[in-house]
């Protein structure tokens, strides 16, 4: 039987008009999903530039129905999710995208740190040191050591703050010897007020090894051994804290004047607070001088001489109020209210001030209650900066 050449070429035309039709269908469908997409995703970029954000979250939500698998709509829109304080529609966005299985290794840990921070946001901390400890070895790895070393902090768990701490460090993350040596004075002061002294002065030590510039170790180390009866060791370590960090002395003014008076000091004491005192003027280090009964001279004089000395240096409220606690006035039936006026202007000027976000505080802070800095309050009042 021979084979007709005919129904070929009869066959060829009908096959590519076939061809072409479905081409041209393909081609339609794919041109109708194309431009509904970029116009919802452009729609929505137009609201996040206007700031109206609850449009640009309609039109972002329209892009991922007509693309669901488009990842980077996923996190444009559990970014306004968590922007707006719809945290758990970010979690929901987030998870989701955790739990394709075609999603590429940076995405995913992109979408890991996304979760971590919806948690963080909601105030969901345990749920968020989960997240965050999953991102280790991620590039997202020292962003959240420090969102952890900011849970611990807030939960005052020192411990683990430590532990990251030192693993920032080793890493080359940055200097932590610093806010280690905080942390290892808070566990310190816990382990103290349980009457666990040694514990505490082992600590102490060591945070003393970690930071040698920082005042704080000393300062603490030298009030434990007072209170183990070791006040000898208490005023060399005071003595080794004038030495190094000079500059927190002033911190450290009622311990000296107390360990002093226990070892028979007051002499040495006096001699040290004077030196410091001329190489920089302080209100913290004139009242100790005024109260170990010195005069800035070394004739007679009266101790509280040293207010008026004071001025001569620097004009202050504070002390300029002091000596005229104790001088007599013509007319004393005026001296409880003048005193009182002056009292009142001057306490605002004898409080500390955090240097970063001006939070004032009667007491000195090494960790800011307000902005939650550490080392951010100087050792000098209101009015000496």
């Amino acid at each position: 039987m021979e084979f007709d050449l005919s129904w070929i070429l009869l066959g060829l035309p009908v096959a590519f008009a076939l061809g072409w039709l479905a081409s041209r269908m393909d081609l339609r469908q794919v041109r109708q999903d194309n431009r509904q997409a970029p116009k919802a995703y452009f729609k929505g970029l137009n609201f996040l530039l206007n700031e109206q954000q609850d449009k640009a979250i309609d039109a972002f939500i329209e892009a991922v129905q007509n693309d669901p698998e488009t990842a980077d709509l996923h996190f444009a829109l559990g970014n306004l999710f968590r922007r707006r304080g719809e945290y758990h529609r970010a979690v929901r966005v987030h998870e989701h995208l955790l739990s394709r299985a075609d999603l590429g290794k940076d995405d995913r840990e992109r979408a890991q740190h996304g979760l971590a921070q919806d948690f963080l946001k909601a105030g969901l901390l345990d749920r968020a040191e989960e997240a965050l400890r999953r991102l280790e070895g991620t590039a997202y790895e020292a962003e959240a050591r420090l969102a952890l070393l900011a849970i611990y902090e807030r939960s005052r768990d020192w411990a683990q703050a430590a532990e990251i701490a030192r693993r920032m460090q080793g890493a080359n993350q940055g200097d932590f010897s610093g806010r280690l040596a905080h942390y290892l004075c808070e566990q310190a002061t816990e382990q103290a007020s349980h009457a666990q002294l040694d514990t505490a002065s082992q600590l102490l030590h060591e945070a003393v090894r970690t930071a040698p510039q920082t005042p704080r170790p000393r300062i603490e180390l030298a009030r434990i051994q007072h209170r183990l009866s070791q006040s000898h060791d208490a005023w060399k370590t005071l003595e080794e804290l004038a030495q190094t960090t000079p500059q927190g002395l002033p911190l450290a003014v009622p311990l000296m004047l107390e360990v002093a008076a226990a070892t028979g000091q007051q002499a040495a004491a006096a001699q040290l607070l004077r030196v410091r005192y001329a190489q920089s003027p302080s209100l913290d280090l004139l009242d100790a001088l005024v109260a170990l009964n010195t005069t800035p001279t070394k004739g007679q004089g009266d101790r509280r001489d040293w207010y008026v000395h004071h001025l001569g240096l620097e004009p202050s409220l504070v002390a300029a109020t002091k000596w005229l606690a104790g001088e007599p006035l013509t007319h004393e039936e005026h001296h409880p209210a003048v005193q009182k006026a002056l009292e009142h202007a001057s306490k605002p000027l004898s409080r500390y001030r955090c240097a970063a976000c001006g939070f004032e505080a009667r007491q000195h802070f090494w960790h800011c209650p307000g902005c939650q800095s550490w080392d951010s309050y100087p050792a000098r009042r209101v009015e000496e900066l």
